[in-house]
């Protein structure tokens, strides 16, 4: 039997996103600001981590708009052609990020950084270019603040590594990632100044270019990366699915979880398909009525699991094969040794 969202209207409205909306406008605003402001200092100063910089600050810009899109887009209503929805679309767009990051902001810096190191040319007014650097440092470590902040919400005791790998939704993952690389981008480029000053050898700009575009390309990569696990369909974390399995276990007309499946077509929608073991003397009527109250059970503990799909059989352990990840799934409950005690003791 399968349910989906309760109330079950056809193209009913799919659940506003939770979450990045406010670090994407953050990072938006400040990397406009700074988009302009490098290329004043590069238009005075001539130089190329300048020039790279100010591209990188552009390609951001653009990526936030497209997270933005991705995230207006996701909010359409069900259709014929797409039953699951649109929540897919932010995963789309966080992907094109990553595309737009790499073509346009690492593959013109490492071309500028080239260019400039085979024909280098000398820096003029080097002081605008510290002046805007300073500019662009505070205003990015704003944006940064407040991504780190809203990412604090949702990641609880989780590494930021984990955060990253793990998180469901795309934004403030790739905003963490874009802000970080503008940071460590911006210090590359305030070093190849610098040195530029010092020495008088202009390839050292050069050289900061070529360094800011292999950390884009290393960013992108990372983001594409991700973005393609959940374009393909990620299940939900293992917390998730205990809970899921403790739910569906918690009620005496479920005997056991055979296996269970679960896949993010959303960030904030989860579908759910699993195999219950049910009672052989039960009649069709009592089962439905059971998988009514399971359903009921899994949403009250996992709110998002908007789609499920269970199916009522008879457990047969010879059956069970331990090497499916599905059935692995359905063995994560910490309840089922304390539900099966209960249940002996009152038989």
């Amino acid at each position: 039997m399968a349910s989906g969202p309760p109330g079950d209207a056809a193209g009913s409205a799919p659940a506003r996103p939770a979450g990045g909306r406010k670090a994407v406008f953050a990072a938006f605003a400040a990397n406009l600001a700074i988009a302009a402001t490098k290329f004043v200092a590069f238009a005075i100063t001539g130089s190329a981590a300048m020039l790279a910089e100010s591209v990188h600050s552009v390609a951001d810009s653009g990526d936030q708009a497209l997270l933005l899109i991705g995230r207006k887009r996701s909010l359409r209503d069900q259709t014929e052609e797409h039953q699951f929805g649109f929540g897919a679309e932010r995963y789309f767009y966080a992907f094109i990020v990553a595309v737009v990051l790499f073509t346009v902001g690492a593959v013109f810096s490492g071309y500028e950084g080239i260019q400039r190191i085979t024909h280098p040319e000398h820096l003029t007014s080097p002081g605008a270019a510290f002046i805007v650097l300073g500019i662009a440092i505070v205003l990015e470590g704003l944006s940064f603040r407040t991504a780190i902040a809203e990412s604090n919400r949702t990641r609880g005791t989780e590494s930021w590594y984990r955060f990253i790998r793990h998180a469901k939704a795309p934004e403030l993952p790739a905003v963490l990632l874009e802000d970080f690389a503008a940071l460590v981008g911006l210090a590359l480029a305030v070093c190849g100044v610098a040195l530029t000053v010092i020495t008088g050898n202009p390839k050292w700009d050069g050289a900061a270019s070529l360094a800011i575009g292999v950390l884009l390309g290393c960013v992108a990569v990372i983001l594409a990366v991700e973005m393609k696990s959940l374009l393909i369909g990620e299940a939900a974390t293992t917390d998730v699915e205990r809970a899921i399995d403790a739910a569906l276990e918690a009620g005496p007309e479920v005997e056991r979880v055979i296996h269970l499946r679960t896949m993010h077509v959303g960030p904030e929608t989860l579908l759910v398909a699993a195999k219950i073991a049910v009672r052989a003397e039960d009649s069709a009527a009592s089962l439905a009525a059971a998988i009514d109250r399971a359903e009921g059970r899994v949403r009250a503990a996992v709110p998002i699991a908007e789609l499920i799909y269970l199916e009522p059989d008879l457990y047969q352990a010879k059956r069970s094969d331990e090497t499916d990840p599905a059935v692995r799934a359905a063995g994560r409950s910490s309840r089922r040794g304390v539900i099966r005690g209960l249940r002996g003791r009152s038989r």
